[in-house]
């Protein structure tokens, strides 16, 4: 984190020793010294006062941390994301294979299994769709630059945007087409 050097580069800046620091913002020395070797982080109201003392915007003093939280928090949202993904994944294409094999050997038992895992496909379907509301991302571009932690500019953006109603409508006829073909394939294959 950035935080601990950024009160160490503005003391010394203004020439303050960690003593008349914590002084200034009634702190104790102690304190000073473990914000700047980040052991711990500064209460809001030592954050004000500390951004009075060195005359910088609370933005400014810090700018560095809340990047790092950022993308931080990108990581996790990244990975959480790829492994909802390949759940679904594996869950469409367990729909889409599995639909003519249960119903032939299987009958009236195949369909109460392909059913359940039509019910598991849209239940994380639901968290995907929550996931990207969420996020703000619908567009193939925009699930792409997530994926990589890249963000969009803002006339892209707008682009992506507008393209949101075509690409959902084009996915979901292409989904179904595909979906289509590889039934009548495997109904032609197991009779």
């Amino acid at each position: 984190m950035e935080l601990g050097k950024q009160i160490k580069k503005y003391r010394n800046n203004i020439s303050l020793s960690q003593e008349q620091l914590a002084e200034r913002i009634f702190v104790s020395r102690q304190t000073i010294s473990n914000w700047e070797n980040d052991k711990n982080y500064p209460d809001i109201k030592s954050l004000l006062l500390l951004s009075e003392v060195f005359e910088v915007s609370l933005d400014d003093l810090v700018k560095g941390d809340l990047e790092e939280m950022k993308n931080q928090i990108n990581d996790k949202d990244i990975s959480k994301f790829r492994k909802l993904s390949n759940i679904l994944a594996v869950c469409f294409a367990l729909i889409i294979l599995t639909f003519v094999p249960l119903i032939k050997l299987l009958e009236v038992i195949g369909v109460i299994i392909w059913v359940a895992e039509y019910a598991i496909t849209l239940f994380f379907s639901f968290k995907a769709e929550h996931f990207k509301k969420q996020h703000n991302i619908q567009t193939y571009r925009e699930i792409t630059a997530f994926m990589n932690g890249e963000n969009i500019d803002n006339i892209k953006k707008i682009q992506e945007t507008a393209k949101r109603p075509y690409q959902k409508i084009f996915c979901a006829v292409g989904a179904g087409f595909v979906t289509l073909i590889v039934l009548v394939i495997m109904f032609y294959i197991m009779y």
